[in-house]
């Protein structure tokens, strides 16, 4: 038994510690402070808990609670003593409670840093992951009050709560006392508990969208008495794709008397269906859907797809209306996708799912597609269609309410049957959990991104998520640094997913030519140099070369050990009368089929002109192979509905999907690359080379982020942690400016100084004899230089005089400069002593609130000013990142030696930029950073500005326990 607690202060209701989590299974439940009018839930609750499972908590027999209990249990001050409760269909299933206790295990108040916890979950609801849920939030919520230790006794039998704690991952302590196992945490996250945290999310979050795509049941809801409408047009296409479950029609409005409606059962609601149903496709005015939102939730339906309109995108009212959707339907346990969806496909043999408004389900295929759009995503499946290509999988969210880019993404890591993933963006309601899963999945699988609405500042309508204020440029930038294929177009991404889909990974950039036109031959020699590949002369064939001709030397070519892709072209051939022939296409697309599936794996894309039937042989199944066998680091999920079918079945394609890889250097103990499936063709030649360079890319980031960089520790004098984050503590004082506060010249010098980052000095020159005394502490030679901010780094306009060797050249520059441009009180002019020439360059690191910290690089004025010639990687930035960030601005040359010039120091460049990401990493009320100039030389460099701001840390939702996000 507990003891009784000590009287403390209420404290209001902490709303901020309520939160949607996904459980083990997929669905999802709320986490919420208990409060004193949950008393009948809290006692209706304990009456469904097992006998033994309240042995488990009270050490005896307790059959139920007392109304001292119940009050001890819902009265608590959100301080010391703390109780969640997870709820479904405003119900506990299960609750979790600290008790603050001093070094006696009696109670007590801060600054008391131990708590006893204990959990209690229904037995209907054990397995599901419920008790790992609430001892995330209840360790986020005691870090929060104070509290350093969790404290518990657990019967020794009772092995399901202790494997709770020993899976955690937390610091722990164990030992066996008085016939009990008394267990002690440390709550101070770890690697291994934020691991174990991030993989109980990945698992959860892809089976909840597993769930939704491979239901066993469907229930259309608003299918229309007579054809047409949006309900009976997806109850058509469920029918049509050969629905492998049951598939029901559901309208209020339905006659008593009718039975069935295209074949399928017919219901006035789904109270009057017998068996489950798991997902309902909801097509009913939006003032109609909370009542069928309540009818899904009160017959376990597990997931809704919500195709009706007049959410977000009609203004502020829908916007709250589309708010208080996604909380109704998660107090049930339901995951939406929508509302204002086009809906979902799944073209798996065992579940053959088409829940859209596509009228027709698209060939089964390794591509996994996910839109924010439903004109986007009906223009990628005609497209996708038109060049043979095939899903695995499709999903169209609307306003993207609930389920988004980042599930689809833990869906499609999971998923076998997807190779490539396809996704059209137009906003990022978690940029910093989408770069993490991006980068993961994208290790495994190449991941393809169109982002829309990237410069207008704003959400596209309905979508109510944060907006970054961080250039586009920017977000380009760390998709790469993911390993993110971006690209602009949708037709590029269709392009680069074929490719990418049927072809293995090229090993480098080295691309051979070959066709029988030599004028379409040179167009791709000349995109390849474009697009900054390593093209071969391209090998001209002669137009009177035959489909043999073309498999030799597409053989030859992939034989050949200097080339590492190919890139056929084909023109119609020229008959004996002069006359263009089209050609038989599929003579030619089985000639390079056979040559591709004879040689070694490598790339093979065909650009060709009005060759009839080239482009659809081509994309024929060339292979009978296995998909890729991944390195699997999470368990998958099982997929497929039950096996019940009621639905007519179609009739198969006659082609057979072609198997592609992923890479050509798979991890250790996997399946060897596939050979070449479904050869891509392209009517122009830029289209092709620039989904090979993508791919060439991408091959290549996949090379080195088998063997990622490192994080250096700096772990020497150079670097005081503690004494930095004390002089931010103390210039940020006791209640601090949520707005921030920039930090002097001075102060910017000796928190950069802690982290091994030396400013030069600057001394203020308010008047002539002020500048000559601080040259003379300095020392000559000395720098002049103007700190007005119209003026700073502006040497074009002669604020700044270098190279004042005596006090005669500093006065004469001081009047120059005083007379060119303003009174020493407007100009603000500052003596520095002179650096080493060499390279002017600028390093920054800024937070963003929604993509988190961003390390940028690049050269000084005009480069980066004006051209936009910047780099930028997250923070914290490894010794790689680091290394490609100064190689990767197109000045770059100028660091390495160009035109004859000295190369500069670049390691002292990179340990600069890796102390930089090391300091506001570590400390993140560091909000931003600029050293501008910073001079790096043959041999060292010279930081001569510096500017930091500091403000309260941002929240960083990415580290706190798992939870759903609220739009």
């Amino acid at each position: 038994m507990e003891p009784s607690p000590e009287q403390s202060p209420h404290h209001a209701y902490p709303d901020h510690w309520e939160a949607d989590v996904v459980l083990r299974d997929g669905g999802t439940a709320r986490i919420r402070p208990i409060t004193t009018d949950d008393a009948e839930r809290l006692v209706s609750f304990y009456e469904q808990v097992s006998d033994e499972s309240k042995y488990y908590r009270f050490f005896a027999p307790y059959p139920r609670l007392s109304d001292r209990d119940v009050h001890r249990f819902t009265h608590h001050d959100y301080v010391d003593r703390v109780g969640l409760a997870v709820t479904i269909g405003g119900e506990f299933i299960g609750t979790v409670r600290y008790d603050r206790i001093n070094d006696q295990g009696r109670p007590a108040s801060a600054p008391a840093d131990e708590a006893e916890v204990a959990f209690l979950v229904q037995d209907a609801h054990q397995g599901r992951g419920v008790a790992s849920a609430l001892l995330e939030h209840i360790a986020a919520v005691a870090r929060e009050r104070g509290i350093r230790r969790f404290a518990a006794e657990v019967l020794p039998a009772n092995n399901k709560m202790i494997k709770v704690f020993r899976d955690a991952g937390y610091t722990q302590r164990r030992s066996f006392e008085d016939g009990s196992v008394h267990l002690t945490l440390d709550l101070e996250p770890t690697e291994k508990s934020l691991a174990v945290q991030r993989g109980r999310e990945q698992r959860a979050e892809a089976r909840s969208v597993q769930r939704l795509l491979a239901p066993g049941s469907v229930a259309v809801i608003g299918t229309g008495r007579t054809p047409g409408g949006v309900g009976r047009t997806v109850l058509r296409n469920l029918l049509a794709a050969g629905f492998t479950g049951r598939t029901y029609a559901v309208n209020r409005a339905f006659d008593e008397g009718l039975a069935t409606l295209d074949g399928v059962p017919a219901h006035r609601s789904l109270g009057e269906i017998d068996e489950q149903v798991d997902l309902a496709v909801i097509a009913v005015p939006a003032h109609r859907v909370p009542e069928a939102v309540a009818d899904c939730g009160e017959h376990g339906v597990q997931g809704l797809v919500v195709l009706s309109a007049g959410y977000a995108e009609r203004g502020s009212a829908g916007r709250e209306l589309q708010r208080e959707l996604v909380r109704q339907a998660r107090s049930y346990g339901m995951r939406i996708i929508g509302p204002n969806a086009f809906g979902i496909i799944n073209t798996a043999e065992s579940v053959r799912l088409n829940a859209s408004l596509a009228p027709e389900s698209p060939a089964r295929g390794r591509i996994g597609l996910f839109t924010q759009s439903g004109a986007i995503g009906i223009a990628l499946l005609s497209g996708l269609h038109r060049r043979g290509a095939g899903l695995s999988s499709f999903i169209s969210a609307g306003n993207r309410a609930d389920v988004s880019g980042n599930d689809f993404l833990q869906y499609s890591f999971e998923d076998q049957d997807t190779d490539v993933a396809l996704l059209y963006l137009e906003s990022l309601g978690n940029p910093r959990k989408f770069t993490r899963l991006a980068r993961r999945t994208a290790a495994v699988k190449p991941v393809v991104v169109v982002k829309g609405a990237r410069h207008s500042g704003t959400n596209p309508p309905g979508h109510a998520v944060p907006v970054s204020r961080i250039p586009d440029a920017t977000v380009s930038a760390l998709m790469r640094q993911a390993g993110v294929i971006r690209v602009d177009t949708v037709t590029e991404m269709v392009d680069a997913g074929l490719l990418l889909a049927g072809q293995p990974l090229p090993a480098g950039p080295r691309v051979a030519i070959l066709g029988n036109s030599e004028s379409l031959g040179l167009l791709t020699y000349d995109a390849c140099l474009a697009e900054g590949l390593r093209p071969r002369p391209p090998r001209d064939l002669t137009t009177a070369a035959s489909p043999q001709d073309f498999r030799d030397a597409l053989a030859e070519a992939l034989s050949d050990g200097t080339c590492d892709a190919v890139i056929v072209t084909a023109i119609p051939w020229v008959g004996e009368n002069g006359e263009a022939e089209t050609g038989d296409g599929e003579v030619l697309a089985a000639a390079l089929r056979g040559a591709a599936a004879g040689g070694p794996a490598k790339p093979v894309a065909v650009v060709h002109v009005e060759i009839g039937g080239l482009a659809e042989a081509l994309a024929a199944a060339s292979s009978t192979a296995a998909p890729r066998t991944r390195p699997t680091t999470l368990a998958a999920q099982p997929s497929g509905p039950p096996a019940a079918t009621t639905a007519p079945t179609p009739t198969e394609p006659a082609t057979v999907e072609a198997a592609g890889t992923a890479g050509t250097e798979e991890a250790e103990g996997t399946e060897p690359p596939a050979r070449p499936g479904r050869i891509p063709a392209y009517p122009a030649a830029e289209r092709a080379v620039r989904a090979l360079a993508e791919a060439v890319k991408y091959a290549q980031w996949r090379r080195q982020a088998a063997t990622p960089g490192k994080v250096p520790e700096f772990l020497d004098e150079t670097t005081d942690e503690p004494g930095a984050a004390a002089l931010i503590e103390t210039l940020l004082g006791a209640a601090p400016d949520p707005r921030g506060r920039p930090l002097t010249h001075d102060e910017a010098r000796e928190l950069l100084g802690r982290y091994g980052i030396p400013v030069r000095p600057t001394l203020p020159a308010p008047d002539p004899g002020a500048a000559v005394a601080a040259a003379a502490r300095l020392g000559y030679p000395v720098a002049l230089k103007t700190t007005a901010p119209h003026l700073r780094h502006r040497a074009d306009l002669g604020g700044v005089r270098l190279d004042l060797t005596d006090e005669d050249a500093l006065r004469r520059a001081y009047a120059e400069v005083t007379e060119l441009l303003g009174k020493p009180a407007e100009l603000l002019p500052v003596v520095q002593s002179m650096a080493p020439r060499g390279v002017d360059t600028v390093v920054r690191a800024s937070i963003d609130a929604a993509a988190g910290a961003v390390l940028s690089f690049g050269l000084a004025g005009a480069p980066s000013e004006l051209l936009g010639d910047t780099a930028h990687r997250l923070v914290p930035a490894t010794d790689r990142d680091a290394a490609e960030l100064i190689r990767s601005i197109k000045a770059a040359p100028v660091l390495f030696g160009w035109r004859g010039s000295a190369p500069v120091d670049t390691p002292a460049l990179e340990e600069l930029l890796l102390r930089l990401s090391r300091l506001v990493d570590d400390h993140p009320e560091v909000v931003s950073v600029a050293l501008e100039p910073v001079v790096v030389a043959p041999q060292g460099l010279t930081v001569l500005g510096a500017s930091v701001r500091l403000a309260p840390p941002p929240p960083r939702g990415d580290l706190g326990p798992r939870r759903l996000p609220n739009y």
